[in-house]
């Protein structure tokens, strides 16, 4: 049985998915579950070293804080309380960090720069695996030992207010919680009115022994309008207002407990310029820790500026703080300052445990463990602990044992910190075997077309090859946005030449070198066959029996035909200017930034306006009555909504309102888009069943394409509106003046497509970095977080640039040709041009595993990799479909 090439690059796609899905299973494996004291016995805490005389100090120490409150600020940028803001927005805390009983850290957030891996590295001290940004959507139960756990099995009452994700990772642990989801970004304040309510009443009990409090407005309101927002000054004000509250209320019980209290104000990531977050950039990672306690008092002309820490660093701080044992697969290491006050004995006992349990952790994964320096230190450090102790015992309480204290102090801290940093080397364990396998099931599954080659193939094929070769940098992954701006760029000028040349030399050139012009849109010769798989391998077969050709163009059209690559350049240089993306040039302003300040607001709403009309313009010549009257009250309620949540102004007003948080105007475009939608599906419905009636299937099609152009109009924030307005005018003028004048072959026209809709991805602003994904996208419409709704808009709003190309592709298609030839050899085209990067990317990524930037540059771009294969798998599907409805028909 011959599968038609359709069907058989479906098959290739699933099976490519499978592969991919194989590998990144071994690249990012499951966390393995330790061997949990909650669930085994107890091991008793390592005793005090000695040497020749029994030590009396085999117990964990007691506690030194009576309670804990966890003040955590979902999105909290260093310079956010250390900068400038904190100086203006939050002076108690200020006052706290420069001259308070404080002790003040800028720590490193590893990426993932999400909450739910963050505030498993607070509590576990591990590095979470990077494909906890996917799991982050869902947190699962964290069955890894952390602070929590050890706090509930030591019979703490723990308190939760905020944050649902804590509630999700550790289900039954607080003895009273309210959680709040942290997915409906639309909203920053009821989010954090919800946990501050609790606040009076909990702070005057004393029925607790630990409280956290997860704020999430500060993140929210980063995703809406980033980092300039006059919102984040008014937030920070609020947050510093709350601290104050709560540190005073733990000042008048200082009193009433031995033990002084700990108040800890963190932030879990960072955010972005553009006010997201998930990578690894300097304002992502960098966060404040600030440690208050009466127990840090500072003596007058005391400063002490923020120390760099890393954020694992806390799970073993908090610990020691509640008389617990340090989770075994911390990584981190004890916050010295915290402990510096307490007697010697008492520094150097939490020091041993600290390096006792980073050296378990190190000889459990890192077989030749006795050569690493670390290890090596730690055991200099117990010699002489021992034999501090034994001098210590003795009573001896010469300068001697004063200066070897001072000693085994500093080789305890060196070997912490040489430890810490070995063992967070080792965290990448891959799986080699699904590796492997999924290598060879992606890399065996392409198969190669027979084809005659143009020169526009050839810089197609260089082109290809380039972009798969650039893949092996870091760099080139960073900014692979200019790769493709170059692409499209080359793009542009070879139709350039190949225009002018059939323009000026098509008399005088070789047949072969003319058959773009004089074959016609169906090749004469029939298709090879490829006995080996069964199916028809690609042959430039044209897309359209019209013709049209340069030769019959006369006056006009032909100068629209030999401008248009020109003015698709032009387009394409202004697209650049508008979204500043990758990570060396993203800090610099560019014309996205100036549109959505607050002082041109007026120029904003024009920008968007005219894009809204142009935008029904280039998109109605094709539709029904009825879509088109949709697609016009669509497009006028994705302006209202974004003048109900204040991006741009009503005519008759100088200043926006909130009218109802553009729920209302959001769910009115929804409804036209599934109104367009369902008509388009309607009438390929119907062209399966008139079988005679092609115009049917070609107007469904396009309005099924026009239904998405309209979601993409509602999701993208209005000063990218202009990108889908230069999407729909390059797609019009390649249609008109280029595809069909030069009769490209479907394999030609597909690639366009493709490299197109890569480009496009970028022109959104968009980047490998997971931080430019905007979140909001996913909330449109929205009053509360439902999962899968919010996933498909946040991934449709991501990858629109490659979905409305394929999107295109398939229109178009379908509307030069009545045979389901074009749409196969396309679906066959796409599954081949998509599969050599993703091949490629595995066999780098494989061997670049150990590289220094594999979790914060390669990863990612993994990860969209593997997002971009299964829209791919999608597209191949659709046209699979397509195709089975020609041969149908």
């Amino acid at each position: 049985m011959r599968l038609g090439s359709g069907t058989f690059a479906a098959c290739c796609v699933v099976i490519e998915v499978l592969g991919v899905a194989l590998f990144l299973r071994g690249f990012f494996p499951a966390p393995v579950r330790s061997s949990s004291r909650t669930e085994h016995e107890a091991e008793p805490p390592a005793p005090e070293p000695s040497a020749g005389a029994s030590s009396n100090w085999t117990k964990l120490p007691p506690p030194l804080f009576s309670k804990v409150v966890i003040m955590l600020i979902d999105a909290l940028r260093d310079d956010f309380v250390f900068g400038s803001k904190g100086v203006k927005f939050m002076p108690y805390t200020t006052y706290l960090v420069e001259k308070g009983a404080s002790h003040s850290f800028v720590a490193e957030a590893k990426p993932p720069t999400v909450t739910m891996p963050r505030i498993k590295a607070l509590l576990t001290g591990s590095l979470p695996g990077f494909i906890d940004v996917v799991r982050n959507l869902n947190s699962p139960v964290l069955l890894e030992d952390n602070v929590i756990t050890q706090a509930k099995a030591a019979g703490k009452r723990m308190i939760l207010y905020g944050d649902e994700t804590w509630v999700k990772l550790f289900p039954k642990h607080f003895v009273e919680y309210d959680g709040t989801t942290s997915f409906f970004v639309s909203d920053y304040t009821e989010v954090d009115n919800n946990v501050t309510r609790h606040l009076d009443k909990v702070l005057k009990r004393g029925d607790w022994d630990v409280l956290i409090l997860h704020y999430l407005g500060l993140d929210h309101i980063g995703h809406i309008s980033g980092p300039g927002s006059p919102l984040i000054g008014r937030k920070l004000s609020e947050m510093d207002n709350i601290l104050m509250k709560i540190h005073t209320s733990l000042l008048s019980e200082k009193r009433e407990n031995l033990l002084p209290n700990l108040l800890v104000l963190c932030g879990d990531h960072g955010m972005s310029e553009t006010g997201s977050h998930g990578a690894s950039s300097m304002e992502e990672v960098n966060t404040p820790l600030i440690l208050i306690s009466s127990a840090f008092e500072r003596k007058p002309g005391d400063i002490r500026h923020p120390k760099h820490v890393q954020q694992t660093d806390l799970a073993a701080t908090l610990a020691i703080g509640l008389g617990l044992p340090i989770p075994e697969n911390s990584v981190g290491t004890l916050l010295f300052p915290t402990i510096e006050g307490r007697p010697v004995r008492e520094q150097l006992r939490f020091l041993h445990l600290n390096a006792v349990q980073l050296s378990k952790l190190l000889q459990e994964n890192v077989p030749s463990y006795k050569k690493e320096p670390g290890f090596e230190q730690f055991k200099m450090a117990e010699r002489l602990h021992g034999n501090w102790i034994r001098l210590y015992l003795e009573e001896n309480a010469s300068e001697v044992l004063f200066n070897l204290g001072a000693k085994v102090r500093r080789q305890y801290l060196d070997a912490l910190r040489t430890l810490s940093l070995s063992l967070s080397r080792q965290v990448a364990q891959y799986d080699i075997y699904s590796m492997l396998v999924g290598a060879v099931v992606v890399l065996e599954n392409p198969a190669h077309p027979n084809s005659q080659w143009s020169e526009l193939d050839v810089v197609i094929l260089l082109g290809t090859m380039g972009h798969v070769l650039s893949l092996g940098a870091s760099s080139f992954v960073e900014e692979e946005h200019q790769t493709w701006y170059f692409l499209v760029n080359t793009l542009c000028l070879a139709l350039c030449h190949e225009i002018y040349r059939n323009c000026f030399l098509g008399d005088d050139c070789e047949p072969q070198q003319c058959s773009h012009v004089e074959s016609g849109f169906v090749s004469t010769a029939p298709p090879l066959q490829d006995r080996s798989i069964g199916c028809d391998v690609l042959e430039p077969h044209r897309v359209s029996e019209s013709p049209t050709s340069l030769h019959t163009l006369r006056g006009y059209e032909k100068w629209m035909v030999m401008a248009s690559p020109w003015v698709i350049l032009t387009c394409c240089r202004l697209l650049r200017s508008l979204n500043q993306t990758g990570v060396q040039w993203a800090h610099r302003p560019d014309l996205g930034h100036w549109l959505t300040s607050s002082d041109h607001k007026a120029e904003l709403s024009i920008l968007a306006a005219l894009s809204l009309i142009m935008i029904f313009a280039l998109v109605q010549r094709r539709c029904s009555l009825t879509s088109k009257v949709a697609m016009a009250l669509g497009l006028l309620g994705v302006y209202c909504y974004r003048a109900a949540i204040g991006n741009v102004l009503f005519p008759w007003q100088r200043e926006s309102k909130d009218i109802s948080k553009g729920l209302i105007e959001a769910r009115f475009v929804h409804v036209f888009v599934l109104g367009i939608l369902f008509t388009g599906t309607k009438d390929l419905l119907k062209s399966q069943v008139i079988a005679a009636d092609f115009t049917i299937k070609t107007v469904g099609l396009w309005e099924i394409y026009s239904g998405l152009v309209l979601l993409a109009a509602l999701l993208f924030r209005p000063h990218n509106l202009p990108v889908l307005v230069f999407s729909l005018l390059i797609q019009t003028i390649m249609t008109k003046y280029i595809w069909k004048p030069l009769r490209h072959d479907a394999a030609e026209i597909t690639i366009m497509h493709y490299w197109f809709g890569q480009a496009f991805f970028y022109f959104q602003g968009n980047s490998n970095n997971i931080a430019t994904v905007d979140i909001s996208a996913g909330f449109v419409g929205l009053d509360t977080y439902v999962e899968v709704p919010a996933m498909f808009l946040t991934a449709f709003a991501t990858f629109a640039g490659p979905v409305l190309w394929a999107s295109h592709l398939v229109s178009f298609l379908n509307s030069e040709t009545s045979s389901g030839s074009a749409l196969s050899h396309a679906c066959f085209c796409y599954a081949l041009i998509c599969s050599f990067p993703v091949s490629a990317y595995i066999i780098l990524v494989t061997s670049l595993r150990y590289h220094l930037f594999i979790w914060s540059v390669f990863s990612p771009k993994l990860l969209y990799e593997g997002m971009h294969i299964l829209i791919t798998a999608a597209v191949c599907v659709f046209f699979t479909a397509m195709d089975q409805t020609s041969t149908t028909s």
